[in-house]
């Protein structure tokens, strides 16, 4: 008998600003990681005004951790320490992962218009935190869409889904990223892995959440899902959408310094070190 997923935790973005001065709804951080684990961070980033995201995140070291920028508007340009650089435009995903340490820039692409978009930072576990860098361009041609009929449909940008897979694998943590639309008053019981966090953060519109004690989610918020194999999502009076993310927890000490996660305080320092020494890049 399947268990259904409940909200636990209704979390609201808070307004700040990164980079070089992008304004952005910072939907959790560094206080919630625990309760979120593998997941550090989630940002939502999206203005009409160019004036509050042109200037963009200029150079900036990461280790020890995997960056995804999802676009849902605007195009945003990309260029790292490894010689990598392209741009991703609305549906495209950028998947990088810092490991031993890179570093890169993100800067929006072209005068006026509107750029939004998602970025996650999700964990590497101790194994992993100093593995070779890489990074991913993943098309939104090349991401599958399940077709549910009227206007809803879930993008696999990593796991599974009604049997379609994600583009993105081969994960040093097996996070299952989807984005679900829904139409309006339409129903949606997904399968969920039950030894896995998860959560779903709204974008558009609102969600009722849950099988037996529903919270309505409205768009910019963020429900932390407790334990069990499904989730039932409800879409509002209008199209609705959200993204759910999840993956196994780690289980290991996260010590934070900005851009940069290890597992202990000396890490941390270490990577400063090199940081100052120009030591930091490794050798391939």
């Amino acid at each position: 008998m399947s268990t259904s997923r409940e909200v636990t935790k209704l979390m609201t973005g808070r307004r700040t600003s990164d980079g070089a001065g992008v304004k952005l709804n910072r939907m959790f951080s560094e206080g919630e990681a625990e309760d979120l684990d593998p997941f550090l961070l989630l940002d939502m980033f999206g203005s009409d005004r160019s004036e509050d995201y042109a200037a963009g995140f200029p150079t900036h070291p990461h280790r020890g951790i995997e960056t995804v920028t999802y676009m849902l508007d605007g195009y945003m340009d990309h260029r790292d320490s490894l010689g990598n650089q392209g741009t991703i435009g609305p549906g495209d995903v950028q998947w990088m992962t810092a490991g031993s340490g890179i570093l890169h820039e993100e800067m929006p692409r072209g005068p006026g218009g509107s750029a939004r978009g998602i970025q996650l930072w999700v964990n590497l576990p101790r194994a992993s935190k100093m593995m070779p860098p890489r990074y991913r361009a993943i098309l939104a041609k090349e991401i599958p869409v399940v077709d549910m009929g009227r206007g809803s449909v879930i993008k696999v940008i990593s796991g599974v889904s009604e049997g379609k897979m994600g583009p993105v694998r081969d994960l040093a943590v097996d996070v299952k990223y989807l984005d679900v639309h829904l139409s309006s008053r339409t129903v949606l019981e997904h399968e969920t892995e039950g030894d896995r966090n998860a959560f779903i953060m709204v974008y558009e519109g609102s969600f009722d959440i849950g099988a037996n004690a529903p919270v309505t989610v409205r768009a910019g918020n963020v429900a932390v899902l407790g334990p069990g194999d499904t989730v039932k999502v409800s879409a509002g009076k209008r199209p609705s959408k959200l993204i759910y993310v999840s993956g196994r927890p780690l289980g290991e000490p996260i010590a934070w310094g900005g851009p940069i996660v290890m597992n202990s305080k000396e890490e941390l320092e270490q990577a400063f070190l090199e940081l100052k020494k120009g030591t930091f890049i490794r050798d391939a």
